[in-house]
């Protein structure tokens, strides 16, 4: 059987408090790719946070908890992992 796999967008930050000031900026319209680009800490910020397809397990753990147990298209985080904190864009996910 394969294993579940999801694409995602996020958004990396060092501290909660810029996370959620973040949130509420996407919640009011500007576009979470468009954000990924100016704040994100992580390289995928280039690709507007994109970051492809991966498999369950291959995320730190409350990363993957939130991308596979958390609502589609839907902004998820704070999540606080050993790298910062980050806001999720979860736009598809499979098994």
């Amino acid at each position: 059987m394969a294993r579940a796999s999801a694409h995602a967008l996020h958004i990396l930050v060092d501290s909660e408090a810029q996370a959620l000031e973040l949130r509420k900026k996407i919640e009011n319209g500007s576009d979470f790719g468009d954000v990924a680009k100016r704040f994100s800490t992580c390289p995928s910020s280039k690709k507007g946070g994109d970051l492809g397809m991966f498999n369950k397990g291959d995320m730190v753990a409350s990363f993957d908890k939130a991308v596979f147990s958390g609502e589609l298209f839907k902004i998820l985080g704070p999540v606080k992992t050993q790298f910062g904190f980050h806001l999720i864009k979860v736009i598809d996910r499979t098994g």
